[in-house]
Order: C-alpha cells, then structure tokens, then sequence
C-alpha cells in the first residue's frame, strides 16, 4: 500500500461538481479581481468565524504582514513570536519592517509559552503573534492580558486552524487582528495562494483594504503606499465552494486523530496533547519519538509518506541568523523528535489502520 502525506487530486475530486462550477461562474462572468465572489467570500469567512470584516488578500504571508502594518507596526518595532513554526510567520513581520523576537513554546501545545512573553517585551515591543500551530491553539488568555498591560496589538496566525476554537471562540477574532493562509494543504485550501484578514475594528479593516490595493480609495486616488494583494476570483469562488465543508472535514480530521491516538500503542510513539482550552482541528497529525528518522524510515519503507513540521526552526534558519542569538531549548528539543503523520479528510479507513498497524510494528 502506498500512502501519500496529503492528496490533493482526491481532495478536487470529491467535489469536482461544485468546484468545477464555481470556477465556470467566474469565466462566464469575466470579472477575475475583486468582484462579487471575493466580496462574497468575505462575508461568509467572517460570518463563520464570528467576525465584524474580512479582508482577501494574496496569502497568508501578506496577511500577517498588512494586518501588522494595519496595527501601525513598523520600521524599528519589535514582535514577539515563536521560531516553532513555519517561515512566513517570521517574512510577514520583517515585511510590515519590524523585527521578529522569538520566545520558547510550550511543550505540550507546541504553541507559544505565555510565561516568557514579559521577559520578551522592550521599549521596542509594539505586537505578539501567536501562532495556533497545527491546528491548535495558543493559550490566549493569558497573551491577551499581557498585551492589554503593555498597549500590544495581538496579531493572530491563523494559518493552519481554520475552524479551530478557543474557549468556544473562533480563534482570529480574540485579538486585534487575524490571519488566515488559503493554501492548497490548508484544511480550507483554495487551488493557489491565497489568505484573508479578519477583525472586529473597522479602522484596521479599512486600513488593510487599502494597503491590498496599492493604497487607493479611488481608481486613481491613492490615499497611501499600498502594495498588491488581492484575492481573485476564482480562488474566492473555489473557496466559497468549499467553505460549506470545512466542519464536516475537521470533524474527520479529529476522527482520524482519536483512533491514532488511541490505537497506535507504541511505547516510544507520544501522541499530540488537546489542551482543554480548545478545539484542536488537527491540520497536521505530529507525534514525538526518540527514534524519529528511524520510524520515518520505516514508514516509508511501509509505503508510508510522513512530514516534518518543522526541522528547522526559524531562529536557525540563514535568513534570521543576523537576530541576536537565543537559545530556545523547548524547540530546539522537539525539532529532532517530531513527526507528522498523514491525516487528511480522503483517507480510507484501510488507509487509517494500516498506518496504525505499521506503526505499532516499528522496532527501533
């Protein structure tokens, strides 16, 4: 048996119909930037996650770089983030011009750690971004009080917990601003790049709108210096398709994640921790074990595809050596212990067992 990571072909499959569809609405039409299917899926994105507004840009890096800009960060501010996560979260901050500051996360939750957020904070601090990280999310409560004692805008990652619930909230709307990734392999993926920016302030709402769109209030009017960042139409109309699905495919993401969870029993396999604070909508299925590259291997010699999430944390990375150098030893741990099992709605139940039984045959 062969078993990809992820399958995006079933994944159009299972809903060519309407996708197919969509997409034949928008070439018919022949209105492709910011029309009707992008004001329409804002409404709808916003309305599901309980939102005043939502903003469609290019990605999911823009929108955590124009929802920053849009909370004035800037040039010579500094955001606490985590380095456990992937690269954009880091591009979108240095792009609004401000300095990543990276703090260690929680063991458990693999999310940032509340506790080092105030040792973090300088003259300089002006946002935090936690990021819900695989489809988790960050402790809020605690984030949020400390951003309201210091005047910090929170600025949600929200890239891979479409749906995911905090204290009964969707997570993007608990502070200043949240943003949402819409790539392929996202659990609500359109068919290229794509994101969105929800908030429940019209100021920054309006803000956002015009950095999207080279600044502009008119066609010729230019309020501010703006960039280009706007959602298509046909990737909003695919996702305007699929956004009717994204509950029934988290629930079969947290099916997939009890059985392995209650039935891969290796002794060196630890499964992933649901903190009691949430809903964890499992956008990625990771695991800890001392023998990580030795069960990856036999996987994979099991015809088993697995990830990575992430091996490198973004402090490490080339691009973010010249930052101060910190020693972030919680991440630096798990980075050589985690791995990513497939789970993903289109996996067969003959699929599901055979990765728990291939698992629970590993000898290390």
């Amino acid at each position: 048996m062969n078993i990809p990571f992820g399958d995006l072909k079933r994944h159009y499959t299972a809903q060519k119909a309407t996708i197919d569809q969509a997409i034949q609405t928008v070439l018919d039409k022949g209105w492709f930037v910011l029309g009707e299917q992008c004001h329409h899926f804002e409404m709808a994105f916003a309305n599901y996650c309980k939102a005043k507004q939502g903003i469609g840009v290019g990605s999911g890096t823009d929108a955590l770089h124009l929802g920053l800009k849009a909370c004035g960060v800037g040039l010579n501010d500094e955001v606490i983030t985590v380095a456990h996560t992937a690269t954009p979260t880091a591009s979108g901050i240095s792009l609004s011009g401000a300095k990543p500051v990276f703090i260690d996360i929680d063991p458990q939750s693999y999310t940032l750690d509340p506790h080092l957020i105030e040792q973090a904070i300088t003259t300089h601090t002006k946002a935090i971004v936690p990021v819900h990280l695989y489809g988790q999310s960050a402790n809020m409560d605690p984030i949020l009080a400390i951003a309201q004692k210091h005047h910090l805008h929170v600025v949600e990652d929200c890239a891979q917990a479409h749906g995911t619930l905090y204290r009964n909230n969707k997570v993007g709307t608990l502070g200043s601003v949240g943003c949402f990734s819409f790539y392929p392999s996202k659990n609500l993926g359109a068919f290229g790049d794509g994101g969105m920016v929800i908030t429940n302030q019209s100021h920054i709402a309006q803000q956002v709108q015009l950095l999207r769109n080279y600044g502009s209030i008119t066609r010729d009017i230019h309020k501010i210096q703006g960039v280009n960042s706007r959602l298509d139409e046909i990737q909003a109309a695919i996702l305007n398709a699929k956004l009717q699905h994204l509950d029934a495919h988290n629930t079969r993401r947290r099916d997939i994640a009890q059985i392995y969870r209650t039935q891969i029993t290796h002794p060196d396999i630890n499964h992933p921790t649901e903190k009691d604070w949430g809903m964890h909508t499992y956008h990625l299925y990771v695991i800890q074990t001392p023998h990580r590259d030795r069960l990856r291997s036999h996987l994979e010699k099991c015809g088993i595809a697995t990830g990575i999430h992430y091996p490198t944390p973004v402090h490490k990375q080339p691009a973010y050596t010249h930052l101060a150098p910190q020693s972030l030893p919680i991440t630096e741990h798990v980075v050589n212990r985690i791995l990513s099992l497939p789970i993903f709605p289109e996996l067969t139940d003959e699929e599901i067992d055979y990765i728990v039984e291939s698992a629970n045959t590993f000898c290390p």
